[in-house]
C-alpha cells in the first residue's frame, strides 16, 4: 500500500476529519498524525487537551504505523495493551504523535508513540502490544 493509498483509506474515517486529525506519514514501521484542535476536542485540565483524546492518539498512530508492515498472511487483529504516561498538559493549537514500531513478531507489535506539542515538547508517551493474525 502506497502512502497516498493510505492517506485515502485514513480519510474515509469520518470521525478523524470532524476532531482534526491527519495522517501526515505512513511507513513500514513508522506513522505520524497530528491533531489541529478544534471544538469538537475536549478539554481537560487548565484547557488542555484531554487525555482521553491523546490515548486515542497512541492507538490510531500506532496502527497506521502497522498497517503498511502487514504481510498478505497477515491481517489486524486489535489493541492488546495501551498504556500512556501524562508528561505536561497539551496547551497548542496543534500536537502530532509520531508512532515507532519497536518489534513486530508472529502474533504481536510492539510499538512506542510520543506526543508533541507545536513547540517540540513532549508531552505524553505512550507503549502498544497489538495483535496480528494469521490468516487461513
Amino acid at each position: 500500500m502506497t502512502f497516498e493509498d493510505q492517506q485515502r483509506r485514513f480519510e474515509t474515517n469520518p470521525l478523524w476529519g470532524k476532531i482534526g486529525i491527519t495522517l501526515e506519514d505512513a511507513r513500514p514501521g513508522y506513522a505520524r498524525i497530528a491533531l489541529e484542535r478544534n471544538d469538537l476536542v475536549p478539554s481537560g485540565i487548565g484547557g488542555s487537551i484531554h487525555g482521553g483524546i491523546l490515548a486515542a492518539l497512541i492507538d490510531i498512530a500506532m496502527l497506521e504505523s502497522l498497517i503498511p508492515s502487514l504481510e498478505a498472511h497477515e491481517q489486524a487483529g486489535g489493541t492488546a495493551d495501551l498504556n500512556i504516561t501524562y508528561m505536561r498538559p497539551t496547551m497548542t493549537p496543534r500536537i502530532t504523535a509520531e508512532a515507532n514500531m519497536i518489534r513486530k513478531g508472529r502474533t504481536l507489535a510492539v510499538t512506542e508513540v510520543e506526543i508533541k506539542d507545536d513547540n517540540g515538547k513532549l508531552c505524553a508517551k505512550g507503549r502498544t502490544l497489538y495483535v496480528i493474525r494469521q490468516k487461513a
